[in-house]
């Protein structure tokens, strides 16, 4: 089976390649570029990557692609007073979108990366390792792709993964781990100068100034720059009057909130869930998930969750199979 791997330059990218080696199939690697800051050293690591495992490299430039489908809606999300999920989106129109389908135009059965999720059928699973999943940030990725992808990671630690990297002798296996997203400050991404405003109570108190509403995310506390002994929590941002809301913390927790831009689109299976709502920390829940009419999703928490921030992403999981998702309202 001929198998294409997307090449990183990390070590993770790399043992998954040479797991597929090992099993038998022909691999060979894809990478991307992206027209970051930086970019050039990821490039050369993936081709040396790419020598020491001895398998071919192709190279694919979607920097117009990812300007265009990724950057804008970053900047647009934040101008509007919601968080982005930068790297949601990135997967699903370009990493687990673009990539597998240049690599299948290549030859490829199979495209695998060294995400740490599992997945069969077509359907995503976290991983063993619950600290490094990422289901969450995979849920959004069309469902002809995934029958066609290969997640070589899902039943390792990242502790494993290392010490085969040092079995082979991988320089790779001492690097850190890779951050998700690249994209450079938020102010540079926006595109906009600073614009100070008012950091406001709920009864419209005035108790400090921001440089940017886009800045913040709700749920935040730290780095609000606001002195004195009561600690606030941002719970949430008026884009349209430049202002960011603050409150003490058991107002920014909440026991339901709605879901948009869902999918599956046809997803019908009501009941109890567990659900991310950012991608770090477990699953909360059980939560109630019930659909409209229109499409959307009733969420209601008999336990309070905070920092549910509209913008980013929830995802349902059924045990340990992923459901559904979508993005908060």
């Amino acid at each position: 089976m001929k198998v294409a791997v997307g090449i990183s330059g990390g070590v993770d990218s790399a043992v998954a390649a040479l797991m597929l080696r090992e099993a038998g199939h022909e691999v060979f690697g894809v990478t991307m570029t992206l027209g970051r800051e930086g970019e050039s050293e990821e490039v050369k690591g993936a081709y040396a990557a790419a020598e020491f495992l001895k398998i071919p490299l192709e190279v694919v430039d979607f920097s117009a692609e990812w300007k265009k489908e990724v950057l804008s809606y970053i900047k647009e999300t934040y101008l509007s007073g919601k968080t982005p999920n930068p790297c949601v989106r990135c997967n699903e129109a370009v990493k687990m979108n673009l990539l597998p389908r240049f690599a299948f135009s290549k030859g490829a059965d199979f495209f695998a990366t060294g995400h740490y999720a599992k997945v069969k059928d077509g359907v995503i699973y976290r991983a063993q390792d619950k600290k490094k999943d990422q289901s969450y940030f995979l849920y959004r990725v069309e469902k002809d792709v995934l029958k066609r992808t290969l997640l070589p990671l899902g039943d390792f630690t990242k502790d494993a993964v290392r010490e085969i990297a040092l079995a082979h002798s991988f320089e790779l296996a001492k690097k850190g781990d890779s951050q998700d997203f690249c994209g450079g400050d938020v102010l540079e991404i926006v595109g906009e100068e600073e614009r100070s405003g008012d950091i406001i109570t709920l009864d419209g108190k005035v108790i400090g100034k921001h440089s940017g509403f886009w800045r913040y995310t709700v749920g935040k506390r730290k780095g609000l720059g606001i002195g004195g002994g009561t600690p606030y929590y941002v719970l949430s941002l008026d884009s349209e009057n430049n202002r960011v809301v603050v409150g003490p913390r058991e107002k920014s927790v909440t026991n339901g909130f709605m879901v948009g831009d869902v999918v599956p689109r046809d997803f019908s299976e009501e009941g109890e869930y567990t659900v991310k709502v950012r991608s770090a920390g477990e699953p909360k829940g059980p939560v109630k998930v019930s659909r409209l009419a229109d499409g959307k999703l009733q969420v209601f928490c008999p336990e309070a969750i905070g920092a549910v921030a509209p913008g980013q992403s929830a995802v349902f999981y059924d045990g340990e199979r992923l459901v559904s998702g979508g993005v908060i309202l």
